[in-house]
């Protein structure tokens, strides 16, 4: 009685979404079956060739095809057929249907994709260059040929996928590989273009290519600063493979939106506003992006940025009491009273550290406000008692520690 209530008050579209979702669980369910070792196997319709001479199940896909093709390139299928052969009362294994050499932790559809590899024509192989629609077959060669040690077709098909993203550079989402609109994706980690990086960075790790890893983490780095959950995303993924560079730069980009604190508590008024001056929507709206991002968290990382923000912040205000030293122009110690010098730069340091200018910059970006300072110094004007030579130095010394600082992003994470 109590479900017939429920499915009387349900709106249509809550049962469509209902069946909807009884109707994909039916399929989960069915393709699992299918897939199932104990299932019939069925012969694939590309890759079971009349007359090959290795038989192989791959799920519940079995695959005929030739010995010879299996073992090029010094792969690890010339190893294994150097071995002894068993046989059982059905015959040597991959010699029939019912005794196949049985290839676990691979998907049917991945296997195939390597056979096609395998067995591509000329044209074929060069048409992939300017083929879009080839990547994610091109994504499952890469994968399987590093497993499988099929080493030339591994450099082969990555630098193919090199090349493919490479025409897609400027178009940062990579649509044109894996079409999707992100205005809609609240889960970043999960959208199809969100996997890709995933996948291709994780992929490049494996195959220790290094022109594809590092192509991917600076397109990763250039997208997480428009969408603030791709930073989340590259942490993850930074942590999970021991990537340095993009351990900092994800860290920071978290830090820097601010998005790691809650905004204040409303302050009591006629006129509900926080004490930061936003709207008490304006500020319910800022805490629930903010739970939002603790969710994509572990406590780990939440450690790591809580850390890093406290190291950062007291790098910095140690910095700023204790300014940069640097070594004068010869210039200056002939013509010029290094004492003089050495106190205007003091006094410029004291004085624009605090200016509003390198305030807006966040507490802990560290390298933004060195950046900033830089820029106060060459704004500053000729009426000083500095020397023209020392001032270029101290600039370069500004950018060098920019830069350093950006190097030991990841030390501070820990």
């Amino acid at each position: 009685m109590e479900r017939l209530e429920f499915c009387r008050s349900a709106s249509p579209s809550s049962r469509k979404r209902a069946r909807l979702d009884d109707e994909l669980d039916d399929r989960e369910v069915a393709k699992e079956l299918q897939n199932s070792p104990w299932s019939e196997p069925v012969r694939d319709e590309a890759y079971y060739f009349s007359d090959g001479s290795c038989i192989l199940r791959v799920e519940n896909t079995l695959f005929n095809v030739h010995r010879s093709m299996l073992s090029r390139d010094a792969s690890m299928f010339s190893t294994m057929f150097a071995l002894p052969i068993p046989s059982t009362k059905d015959g040597a294994e991959g010699s029939c249907d019912e005794n196949p050499i049985y290839l676990a932790g691979d998907t049917a559809s991945e296997f195939r994709n390597l056979m096609w590899a395998l067995y591509a024509l000329p044209h074929e192989s060069l048409a992939v260059h300017s083929n879009p629609d080839d990547f994610p077959r091109l994504m499952d060669v890469a994968k399987l040929s590093n497993k499988y040690s099929f080493r030339s077709v591994e450099s082969w098909a990555l630098d193919a996928i090199v090349h493919l993203v490479g025409c897609e550079q400027n178009n940062i989402g990579l649509s044109a590989l894996i079409p999707y609109d992100l205005s809609r994706a609240p889960q970043i980690t999960f959208t199809p273009t969100g996997q890709l990086f995933s996948r291709l960075i994780r992929l490049a790790q494996a195959c220790g290519h290094p022109t594809l890893l590092n192509t991917m983490t600076s397109l990763l780095r250039r997208r997480m600063r428009q969408v603030v959950d791709y930073a989340y995303l590259a942490m993850s993924l930074a942590d999970e493979l021991d990537l340095r560079k993009l351990r900092g730069a994800a860290y920071m980009e978290i830090l820097q939106r601010g998005s790691l604190f809650p905004s204040s508590s409303p302050a009591p008024s006629s006129t509900p506003v926080s004490t930061s001056g936003q709207s008490q929507d304006e500020a319910s709206v800022e805490d629930e992006q903010v739970r939002h991002n603790e969710l994509l968290m572990s406590p780990e990382q939440k450690l790591r940025l809580l850390s890093g923000y406290y190291r950062l912040t007291a790098a910095w205000e140690s910095m700023r009491r204790n300014p940069l030293s640097f070594d004068h122009a010869p210039a200056c110690g002939a013509t010029w009273h290094q004492h003089g010098c050495l106190q205007s730069w003091l006094e410029f340091w004291k004085e624009k550290t605090r200016c509003e200018a390198i305030l807006d910059a966040g507490m802990a970006d560290v390298p933004g406000r060195l950046r900033a300072v830089g820029k106060e110094l060459d704004r500053w004007g000729s009426a000083t008692y500095m020397h023209h030579d020392c001032r270029q130095i101290a600039r370069k010394r500004i950018d060098q520690k920019a830069k350093e600082i950006e190097s030991l992003l990841p030390d501070y994470f820990v």
